[in-house]
């Protein structure tokens, strides 16, 4: 009954056919879900994964063009890191990111790995992480990538938060992650299945006490979902959660999973998610993505729905 990884990462974007391009034929990840914000039907929800829309695969977005830019600060995720398998950054996705014309920073060591840093093109800050962790991940042979350069999901995320022990108490005593100390400033959790391998399973905090409290926009993370097995297991931790007065949302049906959300006390908004029952539930797993999918609740609504957003190539 505990969280077992990170689920996915809802980002804000700007243009949506400027985000299908970036994160499709530059990235080379799938679109498997093409459906709309369930709290703001006006604009789409897009999921980007690998081939099956595994969980802990999935980077989503909420293409908000009119919004401002995001605002640095504590109380945000600051970065998400996408692994890459072993010896592909120099070998592969320097070249092709060049190509595309992206700039990348240089290659850093983190914990024992290898990260090439970028912005997407709403200047969302990105890692592509180097592991030989495994990872349930399949193949997308549509993508532009090969097979064995493709993107394999999540890898991490970083916060910046103002008071460290703070998040910290409530990440080891609530969520029971394990602390794996500091290094280069930030400071790295791990959930408790991270002996199966840290890929996907953990978070680095850098305390940013003399920063300002960052904002929502384009180019920012929204929240971050961490996986649980099933709704017994996000009960459980729904009841540890609102034991901590972190004041947790009732359980919602998103259809192709079921989430409760919450601000940690930094003031990150993280959800829980379960594994299933997930994208092909209402889709030909064949045809992930190719057209609009509504929940049922409002397919009523889908005239309306569908003329407000634009066009999707």
């Amino acid at each position: 009954m505990s969280i077992t990884g990170l689920h996915h990462v809802t980002a804000i974007a700007g243009d949506a056919q400027e985000n299908v391009d970036f994160y499709t034929r530059v990235l080379g990840m799938r679109l498997v879900k093409r459906s709309v914000n369930q709290d703001s039907p006006g604009t789409y929800h897009l999921f980007y994964a690998d081939d099956a829309g595994t969980p802990g695969t999935d980077l989503t977005f909420f293409p908000w063009p009119a919004l401002h830019p995001a605002r640095r600060g504590h109380g945000l995720s600051m970065e998400v890191s996408l692994a890459v398998p072993p010896r592909s950054l120099e070998e592969y996705w320097t070249g092709r990111l060049r190509d595309a014309g992206v700039e990348t920073g240089a290659v850093e060591e983190r914990r024992g790995g290898r990260v090439l840093t970028l912005h997407d093109p709403h200047g969302l800050p990105l890692g592509l992480a180097e592991t030989q962790d495994a990872r349930e991940f399949t193949p997308w042979p549509a993508s532009p990538v090969p097979a064995e350069r493709q993107v394999m999901g999540l890898h991490s995320v970083r916060l910046w938060e103002r008071d460290l022990p703070l998040t910290a108490r409530f990440l080891t005593s609530v969520l029971e992650f394990t602390a794996l100390g500091e290094e280069g400033g930030w400071h790295a959790f791990a959930t408790p299945t991270h002996e199966r391998g840290l890929s996907g399973r953990f978070l680095e905090i850098r305390e940013t006490p003399e920063e300002r409290r960052g904002e929502w926009g384009t180019g920012g993370i929204h929240h971050v979902a961490w996986r649980v097995a099933d709704e017994a297991a996000e009960l459980e931790l729904r009841e540890r959660i609102a034991a901590a007065h972190r004041r947790p949302t009732a359980v919602i049906d998103r259809f192709w999973f079921k989430s409760v959300y919450f601000l940690e006390p930094g003031g990150v908004l993280f959800e829980l998610a379960t594994e299933g029952p997930g994208f092909a539930v209402d889709e030909d797993p064949a045809h992930l993505g190719e057209s609009l999918v509504l929940p049922p609740w409002l397919e009523e609504k889908r005239e309306e729905i569908e003329s407000g957003l634009p066009e999707l190539r």
